[in-house]
């Protein structure tokens, strides 16, 4: 049987948390979920720790002890789950604008479909994004392109965040050599991965933004993301991503 984990982090998320992992359990489809808490002040841990009772034993928190950035949370997250033997890896947000409903698909993606890294793209067929401003529609639409221009990664949504694994693509990977902790931590280990030969494939999704919380979204994430890719393409130039697991 396919062992699939869903990891989820979390910053003050104690408005969604306990629905968000109702949702995937409720999936019925054997999966795990992965919290990995940066010391929120607002309870969020005590939320998922109180949940585990009846999670038989599919629900898991790992706690930090501060704000460390995404990247280096989902990193945490990856080398839990390469230990722990799951063959599919999810990045999910808390907020539900990533659907639990579409982590099916992603999977079938690469399960069935014979994809290496499954994306769940905003932008593969239009612009699919609900209660955004047009701003910020258009600086992420606008940014994928940037990035698809700068890179050269036949990818509509770069920045996209909700993804799906095959573990032998985490395996292949040297964490040690990504360096971004923001949200140019998406477009980094998307790069990486292609790089390295894998197959990537976007599956359409609807982005809804969140109803509940605080969106964490800042000016400095984005200008990461403008000059980081610069940098990251220049790298590239003069060291090549080797695979680890090699």
């Amino acid at each position: 049987m396919t062992k699939a984990v869903v990891i989820i982090p979390t910053y003050n998320e104690k408005e969604n948390i306990a629905n968000i992992i109702d949702a995937v359990f409720q999936l019925n489809q054997g999966y795990h979920v992965l919290i990995i808490d940066d010391n929120s002040p607002d309870g969020t841990a005590r939320i998922v720790k109180d949940k585990q009772t009846d999670a038989d034993g599919k629900l898991h928190i790992l706690e930090r002890k501060g704000k460390l950035g995404l990247g280096t949370a989902y990193i945490a997250g990856f080398k839990w789950s390469l230990e722990h033997g799951y063959d599919y890896i999810f990045e999910m947000d808390a907020d539900f604008s990533h659907n639990p409903e579409d982590l099916p698909r992603l999977l079938e993606a690469c399960e069935e479909e014979g994809a290496d890294l499954a994306i769940g793209s905003r932008y593969v067929s239009g612009v699919n994004v609900v209660n955004w401003p047009i701003g910020r529609v258009l600086m992420s639409y606008f940014a994928s392109k940037y990035v698809r221009f700068v890179t050269g990664l036949n990818i509509a949504d770069t920045t996209a965040g909700f993804k799906c694994y095959s573990a032998k693509v985490l395996r292949a990977i040297d964490f040690s050599e990504i360096h971004f902790k923001g949200y140019a931590f998406q477009i980094e280990m998307k790069f990486t991965a292609w790089k390295l030969g894998f197959q990537l494939t976007e599956v359409p999704i609807v982005f809804t933004d969140r109803t509940k919380g605080t969106s964490k979204m800042s000016g400095g994430i984005f200008n990461e993301a403008v000059w980081g890719v610069l940098s990251m393409k220049v790298r590239s130039w003069f060291k090549k991503p080797k695979r680890y697991d090699a």
